[in-house]
């Protein structure tokens, strides 16, 4: 039997979730807000197992409340489950980061509850806490830093590992295919991570020649080689203090590869033509779309520089497992391709189904440029199947993930799944604004209060 704190200023849903742990055997206090949650934590003469927090709270919200928290010396271990309405990428990322045992979007089935308070209470939570002063987390609707956009499981699985990784220095490997947004991912974990403020440099392993590229990575001295006519700071040095991304690592050649890892267990570099070593201290950050374990069985990849590598390893998953982020990133890339030209363009419903139906090999990246591409030339105030021509003929031939669950379930459960869908991402297009988010849907605000209400999406 567990001791646990629920937090939450929803009256209902707070005395559910309440019941639902007192069936499941457990003892259980309860708060209406972060400055009486504190006040318990301080004074209880028992022990809290995990403490479930909202992250919406008059006065002190919950990644404050979670911040207090983690300074006290009883709640540096303590595991939190964060609770929203709506997830986003800098609430998710923010609560990980610190410490965070999981980020859960409401409702919470009974199963699900019972399950997370088996992982807890079997689990050894760390007592390595993150710098909280050095930490700092904005509202998404004001922060112009990189995002990984989306509403999708997959994709918060993502930001929940970015988040864990970013309260530590641990080498991070980013893999997945071309266009999934490792680099974003990259410097969203940099902007998280107590080195936001220094640095962050990307290198492209693929793009720079073979025999260049000791050079770009560790620096040469004035003489080095033909051409050198001065001293320069390599990569490593450039980033010392923050973060290094080595892109398409699987590309490095294989004397590069020997002389990598000796610098990642070293941290010292030497120039080109130098004997002189010159220590760095980075966060190391690996991308790569190619499958390295195949390549170590191959000969093309070092067996040791793979393990010293894949510390932390993060997958990006490819668009087409991710339809539920289809629509809300496209009509944000379409928002960012027409926001300068005083124009308002939608999808029309054919244009969106399209999109929901086609492969996207490429991605992310091939979504983007494919809404540039339709805004930019787009003659009317919607985006039509005509003006997505260009990926006629090249939609997926069976019916997406989505089309088929919804089949497989009653037309009250489809309805409802759809409607939650379009609510969510309409919510995330709008910044959480929603009279913005019921324009976009061409409802009333009141029916779609009446709508979050019915869905518990409050």
């Amino acid at each position: 039997m567990a001791h646990l704190l629920v937090v939450d200023d929803d009256d209902g849903f707070r005395e559910g979730l309440v019941e639902t742990l007192v069936d499941l055997g457990h003892t259980v206090d309860e708060a209406s807000s972060g400055e009486q949650a504190l006040d318990i934590l301080a004074n209880s003469s028992v022990p809290f197992t995990c403490l479930f927090l909202d992250f919406r709270l008059p006065a002190m919200d919950g990644l404050a409340v979670l911040e207090a928290i983690r300074t006290t010396r009883y709640g540096q271990t303590l595991p939190v489950v964060m609770l929203t309405g709506f997830a986003s990428s800098d609430n998710t990322i923010g609560a990980m980061t610190l410490g965070a045992f999981d980020h859960l979007t409401k409702p919470v089935g009974r199963r699900a509850i019972q399950s997370l308070l088996e992982r807890i209470v079997t689990s050894t939570v760390s007592t390595d806490t993150p710098d909280i002063k050095s930490l700092s987390f904005g509202t998404e609707e004001a922060s112009a830093k990189p995002r990984l956009l989306g509403v999708s499981e997959t994709l918060r699985e993502v930001q929940k590992q970015i988040g864990r990784a970013a309260s530590s220095d641990a080498t991070v490997l980013l893999s997945g295919e071309t266009g999934t947004g490792k680099e974003v991912a990259a410097r969203v974990l940099h902007d998280a991570s107590k080195r936001r403020g220094k640095p962050f440099v990307a290198v492209n392993c693929a793009a720079i020649p073979a025999e260049l590229l000791e050079s770009e990575l560790f620096g040469h001295v004035r003489g080095a080689f033909t051409g050198a006519s001065a001293d320069r700071a390599g990569c490593f040095v450039a980033a010392d203090g923050g973060t290094l991304l080595l892109d398409e690592v699987g590309d490095m050649p294989l004397p590069m590869q020997a002389k990598l890892l000796r610098v990642i267990q070293e941290r010292l570099v030497t120039p080109l033509g130098s004997s002189r070593l010159v220590p760095v201290d980075i966060r190391l950050v690996a991308a790569t779309h190619r499958d390295l374990k195949a390549m170590v069985g191959s000969g093309d990849f070092r067996e040791d520089l793979l393990y010293r590598l894949n510390v932390i390893p993060i997958e990006l998953p490819p668009l087409r497992e991710r339809l539920a982020d289809i629509l809300p990133l496209a009509e944000h890339f379409l928002a960012d391709a027409v926001k300068n030209r005083k124009r308002v363009l939608r999808l029309s419903p054919p244009a969106q189904r399209l999109l929901l139906d086609y492969a996207w090999p490429g991605n992310v990246r091939e979504l983007k440029n494919a809404i540039e591409r339709a805004g930019a030339l787009a003659p009317g105030s919607s985006i039509t199947l005509e003006d997505l021509g260009f990926l006629n003929g090249k939609s997926n031939s069976a019916p997406s993930l989505l089309h088929r669950s919804l089949f497989e379930m009653s037309l009250p459960g489809a309805v409802e799944t759809l409607e939650r869908e379009m609510i969510s991402h309409a919510l995330m297009l709008a910044n959480n604004n929603r009279a913005d988010a019921a324009r976009r849907l061409g409802i009333s605000r009141q029916t779609l209060y009446t709508k979050l209400a019915a869905l518990k999406l409050e």
